[in-house]
């Protein structure tokens, strides 16, 4: 019985997960990736929450920068840091053609771009998308030209 229970949690859990498709931007402030500072992600290699102080707007999404530095260099080159896909999970675009939420702390940088992952409830799309990236990201690539026209 136990060994049931199990088997149908680790079978259901990503499909609940992502039923959970939300907003990467608060309504309310149309904050972008959860206050985390997407230059954080190609100067620093890393996840580095953002302060509200250093805040930057870009086409009405306001990006939280975790130093005067980083709100410069969002400002003077917002493509290059800005993440693909709107900031919308990457694997859910390619494998469902879906906008899905993610997890400001599971990325990738792929030819200097920021790629976004959903990463709760057991179900780290980050290890889906690396074990058949190139077919992923054609698909992603495509889905998002049709979500953006």
């Amino acid at each position: 019985m136990k060994n049931t229970i199990t088997l149908v949690l680790v079978f259901l859990l990503p499909f609940l997960a992502f039923s959970q498709k939300a907003e990467h931007r608060n309504l309310e402030n149309k904050l972008a990736i959860q206050g985390y500072d997407p230059v954080s992600y190609i100067e620093q290699k890393k996840a580095v929450k953002g302060k509200k102080e250093f805040a930057v707007n870009i086409n009405g999404a306001i990006y939280y920068t975790s130093s005067e530095k980083n709100k410069e260099l969002l400002k003077k080159d917002p493509a290059k840091y800005e993440p693909v896909y709107g900031g919308w999970c990457a694997f859910a675009l390619g494998d469902y053609g879906e906008k899905v939420e993610i997890n400001p702390t599971t990325f990738k940088i792929i030819d200097g771009k920021t790629y976004l992952f959903y990463n709760k409830f057991f179900n780290n799309t980050l290890t889906s998308w690396n074990k058949n990236e190139a077919k992923l990201k054609k698909s992603a690539d495509q889905n998002w030209k049709k979500l953006t026209n």
